[in-house]
């Protein structure tokens, strides 16, 4: 088990390396325990860093896959071994409640394995071969890779990169969120330990950091998860030396329930409950807009605040009835606040949701009793804008027109989730624009490491998990073997 006040530290080619500056990670739902400390890496720290891992990617890329496979599937035993330690200091780093935080692990493992189970078959290469000649198409390793990962999810945002990355044959520097920054430190520090030095390196630190990590020449490929606004910097910095990106964005997403949706469907009231706010509200794919068909609206907002009341339990994350911990950190309640005070100056209805288990405990942390938001319009900050955080509005439509067009009316499209008689829904769900929607369900719940995740518009590039997450990280590179070397258009 890891102590209470863990201090950990970056490493290059597989060595630790010691800074000059230690930030303070609090406990957020207890701001005056800490929970860790973690390094202020420097650009110098970086740059050496990158260095490493380009010096080791000729010598990685080049083994067999069946070795990189063997290291990784013993880094992933490492990690179950170290389930109960890890899932303890990323609930006391980060707030989500101890089921919570197993959960993320277990979707971290199941992509992990996934990868390993599947890599193989998606690097082979394709071989035709005519009467024209022979052509290899092959899936080459891209080069050094920058992952850059938030601290919502920080395994599960952290691992999706590493895991395909390496197996593909490329190195990597990975630089953690100072937000929460001590549990994945220890899980990369696991899959490290199985690879050969330079392979994966890991740093922290600010700005500084990242700007060398998205602009340095020797970086091929940046995979990014985090703001909108974030990746357009990452994208300028990538524009000098062309990079490969892979970004996966901010979402304000969607839920359209529909005229035949059941509402008297207490199990999937439920699952609606679930997907607004899991994990606090803080999830890039979580439910954030409720657009209900009017025909049955009065109706679902009483039985969404029952479903609601039943299931929101908020409190310390280590107490084994609590569903909802608290906010990472201060800056994010301010500013899920905000929204909703603003959205209620304008006359909007906030009403609380759920039981707060021990005021004592809430009102010494980061907490937010969670809420619905009635009677806003769509343009309000709090529908317009990403909460990432407990509330939610709820505001009706006329018609599945309006409520389609509602939906799709967002710079954003990560997920989206249709909920009604299941051909009606999947026939709308046809017509949103995102890059997941879901029937039925939202978040979490649907998520199937299986297949291709990410966003249109503004929501990101590329596509994360499934098959594609592994193709993400690899070169097409075509051999061709003609049999006539001659052309016959060209004269002698």
């Amino acid at each position: 088990m890891y102590e209470q006040e863990l201090t950990v530290d970056g490493f290059i080619h597989g060595e630790k390396i010691k800074a000059e500056t230690y930030e303070t990670r609090e406990n957020p739902a207890h701001p005056k325990q800490t929970a860790g400390f973690s390094p202020v890496n420097t650009e110098e720290d970086a740059v050496r860093a990158i260095d490493a891992a380009d010096d080791t990617f000729l010598d990685w890329t080049n083994r067999p896959v069946d070795d990189r496979i063997e290291r990784m599937r013993k880094a992933i035993q490492k990690i179950k071994d170290a389930t109960p330690a890890i899932k303890e200091l990323l609930s006391r780093e980060h707030g989500k409640p101890l089921y919570d935080a197993e959960g993320e692990i277990g979707v971290s493992l199941a992509w992990m394995e996934f990868a390993c189970d599947n890599v193989e078959e998606v690097l082979k290469s394709e071989v035709n071969e005519d009467e024209n000649g022979r052509t290899i198409i092959a899936r080459d390793g891209i080069g050094v890779v920058s992952a850059i990962s938030p601290w919502n999810y920080p395994l599960s945002l952290s691992t999706i990169k590493i895991a395909p990355a390496l197996l593909a044959g490329n190195t990597m520097v990975l630089k953690p969120s100072p937000y929460a920054p001590l549990a994945v430190t220890k899980v990369t520090e696991m899959i490290a330990e199985e690879m050969p030095d330079g392979v994966l390196n890991l740093v922290h630190g600010d700005a500084d950091v990242g700007k060398e990590l998205t602009s340095n020449p020797k970086v091929a490929k940046i995979a990014f998860t985090g703001g909108t606004e974030t990746a357009k910097h990452i994208m300028k910095a990538a524009a000098d030396t062309i990079k490969n990106l892979t970004l996966e964005l901010g979402g304000n997403d969607a839920a359209v329930v529909l005229s035949d949706f059941d509402v008297n469907d207490e199990q999937a009231m439920r699952r609606m409950v679930i997907s607004n706010f899991l994990t606090a509200g803080q999830i890039c794919m979580i439910a954030k807009r409720i657009y209900v068909d009017r025909s049955i609206y009065d109706q679902f907002v009483e039985k969404y605040k029952e479903a609601a009341d039943q299931w929101i339990r908020v409190g310390d994350p280590f107490n084994e009835n609590v569903t909802i911990g608290p906010i990472n950190n201060k800056q994010q309640v301010d500013h899920v606040q905000k929204l909703v005070d603003q959205a209620a100056d304008k006359g909007a209805k906030v009403i609380k949701l759920g039981t707060i288990l021990d005021e004592d405990v809430f009102e010494e942390g980061y907490f937010m009793q969670p809420t619905m938001v009635l009677g806003v319009d769509h343009e309000d900050p709090i529908v317009e804008k990403e909460q990432f955080g407990p509330t939610v509005p709820i505001l009706p439509f006329d018609g599945d027109e309006q409520g389609i067009e509602l939906a799709n009316n967002s710079i954003y499209g990560l997920t989206s989730s249709v909920w009604g008689e299941e051909e009606h829904a999947v026939k709308v769900a046809r017509r949103i624009q995102a890059g997941t929607t879901m029937i039925n369900t939202a978040a979490v719940q649907g998520l199937d490491v299986r297949y291709p995740f990410g966003g249109v518009k503004q929501s990101g590039i590329g596509r994360e998990y499934g098959e594609e997450g592994l193709l993400a990280y690899t070169d097409t590179h075509v051999i061709n073997i003609p049999n006539n070397k001659d052309l016959p258009y060209i004269p002698e």
